[in-house]
């Protein structure tokens, strides 16, 4: 079938074609780095690992660049409120190179804790500011700019299809109903490029410019960098669909103003984590880190295992109840994988040896299909993990063949299955082993519509203290 990919650019789902065949430029928004991620921004990190993974397992070389944005992001997107870093700065007596570093390194622990893959360049907005005023002036050179009271902006009315993918209409909307009017704009919707003492007094980070001392505005640190490591023209652009009307729109107005040529070829953008109280939202206070998960007990794969449960466009709502769900289908996920190594390994010897993929049995190369359909179908992972339980619990199939299939599913999916080990958990292994080997024994009995047997089997369960939950990627059990 081949890779298709939602483009939000055009609202299509659209087969995807890099512009150099068999590598892939992929630009994804890192964190401004002001606060801890919070769980519903570690969504979108998850989502973005998971599509380099998928590029890579569908054969394509993938060169990731993420920011890290350690200056110049107000607390309103469109230019309006405290720079976040200098208002964290002053709240915790740090200086700003402070703040940032010791965020970003919060940052990329819990990227490791989620066995997220680092990009392969991580840039940060302070050590880019001299490519960010060349490309502010191209856009100068190119008539596209006008200072004000001594900032310097972005003139939306000289870019014709500005706001396409955001599908704005400028002349329909009135002034000041996205932004707080600034009267030095002349559109409500143009953007600073560059801030001098203006804007602020004493910011913190200045840089000497052809506009005055100050530093970037924070959409044009974007551009500056992904081109400088990606070129005028990439594949992929991927972010939250909280940056589709503001950040990227503009992004996209400022690249192809100075270059005069389509900047990304495809846009990709994952929705909402919910909570009770609606979106998480570090400005509201409502919100909750990796951390609060670890301490109250849970795995930090528990939580990205919980995410793959739903498909990345579609809004998903947290709530502890589901993230136990989540919790007990990893840990029997986890126990089948141990109970066929345990099956596959030759007593005396460490690890089973596995069959090459093209040695498999018909069964395993079914299921191994049936996922890259899934993951080629806009990364389906829902559909993905429910054929890595079929290929765990596929009936006569060896435990070395099934074992080869879910290890080479999980390149994608990132659970860290080949590395998992037996834990002192209060369950017999052999026990274990046996709920699992009955757990495939209902299903078998489900597929072949002998629902009698089915039940009789989750009331042998039941009676020995063990429940079962079903879900869309599997049955999981835990001890009542």
């Amino acid at each position: 079938m081949g890779l298709r990919l939602f483009n939000t650019y055009g609202r299509t789902l659209e087969d995807f074609v890099p512009r150099t065949s068999g590598k892939v430029g992929f630009y994804g928004c890192g964190p401004t780095v002001y606060n801890f991620a919070h769980i519903g921004n570690l969504r979108a990190y998850v989502f973005e690992d998971t599509l380099v993974r998928a590029l890579e397992y569908l054969g394509y070389d993938v060169t990731h660049v993420m920011n890290i944005t350690d200056v110049g992001h107000l607390s309103g997107d469109d230019d309006t409120g405290e720079d976040k870093i200098v208002k964290t700065a002053q709240e915790r007596h740090k200086s700003v190179l402070e703040v940032a570093q010791y965020y970003s390194d919060a940052f990329f622990k819990d990227s490791g804790r989620l066995n997220i893959k680092r990009p392969t360049i991580v840039c940060k907005a302070t050590e880019h500011v001299g490519d960010m005023i060349e490309l502010i002036k191209r856009l100068e050179a190119k008539g596209f700019t006008y200072m004000a009271a001594g900032n310097l902006y972005f003139d939306v009315a000289k870019f014709p299809d500005y706001g396409k993918m955001a599908m704005l209409k400028l002349e329909e909307l009135q002034a000041g109903t996205r932004v707080e009017l600034d009267q030095n704009k002349r559109n409500p919707f143009d953007f600073v490029l560059w801030f001098t003492k203006s804007k602020f007094e004493d910011q913190a980070l200045q840089w000497d410019s052809p506009w005055g001392r100050g530093y970037p505005g924070w959409h044009i640190e974007c551009s500056a960098m992904s081109m400088k490591y990606l070129g005028e023209q990439f594949d992929i652009h991927a972010g939250g669909i909280d940056h589709i009307q503001v950040h990227h729109t503009n992004e996209i107005a400022q690249s192809e103003a100075a270059t005069g040529k389509q900047w990304v070829r495809y846009w990709l953008h994952n929705e909402f984590l919910i909570m009770d109280k609606g979106k998480m939202s570090k400005s509201s206070g409502n919100f909750l880190t990796l951390q609060t998960l670890v301490d109250a007990g849970y795995d930090p794969l528990d939580y990205r295992y919980f995410l793959l449960g739903g498909h990345y466009r579609s809004q998903l709502q947290f709530s502890y109840d589901a993230l136990d769900s989540a919790k007990a289908s990893r840990r029997s996920l986890n126990e089948r994988v141990l109970s066929l190594r345990d099956n596959a390994t030759p007593e005396g010897v460490r690890a089973p040896a596995l069959p090459a993929l093209s040695a498999l049995a018909p069964a395993a190369i079914a299921r191994l299909e049936a996922f890259k359909a899934a993951i080629e179908d806009d990364l389906s992972t829902p559909r993905a993990l429910a054929e890595l339980w079929g290929v765990l619990r596929e009936q006569k199939l060896p435990a070395a063949h099934a074992l080869a299939a879910a290890f080479d599913m999980d390149r994608v999916l990132g659970l860290g299955l080949a590395g998992q080990e037996r834990k002192e958990s209060g369950v017999d292994p052999a026990l274990a082993a046996e709920i699992e080997e009955l757990i495939a024994q209902r299903a078998a009995a489900k597929k072949a519509k002998d629902f009698s047997k089915a039940d009789g089997i989750r009331n042998q369960l039941k009676e020995r203290g063990v429940l079962l939950e079903d879900g869309p990627a599997g049955t999981s059990w835990k001890l009542a």
